[in-house]
């Protein structure tokens, strides 16, 4: 199907506060369009693709697509259920682990084909639709092409590149674009009351992710470590250098996952316990342990997912801080990402060729595709680095 695109502009209107789309921020043109789909059947599609980079509000949207989709209009009582994840009509996958199995792929399409309990629509949202691996594309594909009259399928992903061409051509792709740095500055400012230079330069860093501009915004420490990360990978000048920052990376991504998830896995852990009538500190009895590593092992697959996504974003950060360096090697200075290392930079720049720099943004693609194939991520952030200081692939 073609695609429609929606382009990022201010913040929604007056009309577009309406409930349940308040929250989507800045995607006036895709609100308007599915809108138009939740209450015109003539210009409804029963399978669609939200795409858009990370931090552009693809899930948000999704959401409150589905809640105008299964509410009937005014009904705040069913949407508020629906945007809070507790509607029977709604069946929404978020992995957590590196990849969607198969296992959860078949759960939903097994549910697609109820009908709906109470609203007008039976929703199905699939969020990080593109952590399928083929096998488990071709899980939906039968679902997508020929789903129940009142089933709709809601995928989200970056890009339509990242599925397979036989689910894109079963979807209406709807993309998002990024706003502004100055439009993610403003939002965090009224959202927080952050400094606006923070708030700037917070939009800046994360490239206009508005989830990740919020928490460096908001967390000195999070500021702190990625300067400290860009800075020494700057003074990579040998393989003990690189070994020692790689080193370094690693931990800072993983105590970062371990303050993300451990409150959140003690909680799981305390209720799971009080569920099966366990008091806190007692023996936990052996008919019930297998639910208890269970659940373990589903956190264990989390604080994994965690750690890769830390470190992508380092990945992200020196992709960001090398791109700044070719711009300067082209005379270009007005768009640079990571300003506050601008000296730094001008000198990287006059001591590398533009082919230098190029061979270094290709090794951290490179590295990125390695870790997705599960490559220890200490040595792979290693060779990046030796990369780094010679100018050379190992």
């Amino acid at each position: 199907m073609e695609p429609v695109a929606a382009v990022a502009g201010e913040s929604p209107t007056t009309d577009d506060q309406a409930f349940p789309w308040g929250d989507v921020w800045g995607q006036p043109d895709a609100v308007a369009v599915l809108r138009e789909a939740a209450s015109d059947p003539a210009s409804m599609t029963h399978a669609w693709l939200i795409t858009g980079p990370p931090g552009s509000g693809r899930s948000t949207l999704a959401h409150a697509f589905a809640a105008a989709l299964i509410a009937e209009p005014g009904d705040e009582r069913a949407m508020h259920q629906v945007l809070a994840g507790t509607h029977p009509d709604l069946t929404a996958l978020r992995t957590e682990g590196v990849i969607i199995s198969i296992k959860d792929a078949r759960a939903l399409v097994e549910r697609s084909y109820f009908s709906p309990s109470l609203g007008r629509y039976r929703v199905i949202v699939m969020e990080d639709a593109d952590r399928m691996a083929e096998r488990t594309s071709n899980v939906l594909l039968k679902a997508l092409e020929e789903p129940p009259e009142r089933t709709v399928w809601v995928l989200c992903a970056p890009s339509d590149a990242d599925l397979l061409p036989t689910i894109r051509s079963r979807v209406r792709t709807l993309r998002l674009r990024e706003p502004d740095v100055a439009d993610v500055a403003d939002l965090i400012v009224r959202r927080s009351g952050v400094d606006p230079a923070i708030a700037e330069q917070s939009a800046r860093h994360a490239q206009r992710h508005i989830g990740m501009a919020q928490r460096l915004a908001t967390d000195a420490a999070a500021r702190a470590r990625r300067d400290a990360t860009l800075r020494g990978v700057l003074a990579v000048r040998g393989v003990g250098d690189a070994v020692e920052v790689a080193g370094a990376i690693v931990a800072a991504a993983t105590d970062d996952a371990k303050a993300l998830t451990a409150e959140r896995d003690e909680a799981e852990r305390t209720g799971l316990l009080r569920t099966l009538g366990i008091a806190e500190g007692a023996a936990v009895p052996p008919a019930v342990r297998s639910q208890l590593s269970a659940l373990e092992d589903e956190q264990k697959r989390r604080a994994t997912r965690s750690l890769r996504d830390g470190i992508d974003r380092v990945l992200t950060d020196l992709e960001s801080m090398f791109r700044d360096v070719l711009l300067l090697q082209f005379g270009r200075d007005t768009d640079l990402i990571n300003r506050e290392l601008e000296p730094d930079l001008r000198a990287l720049a006059a001591a590398w060729t533009p082919e230098r720099t190029l061979t270094v943004v290709d090794r951290i693609g490179v590295t990125r595709e390695n870790l997705e194939l599960n490559a220890a991520p200490v040595l792979a952030l290693e060779s990046m680095l030796v990369t780094v200081a010679s100018g050379r692939t190992p």
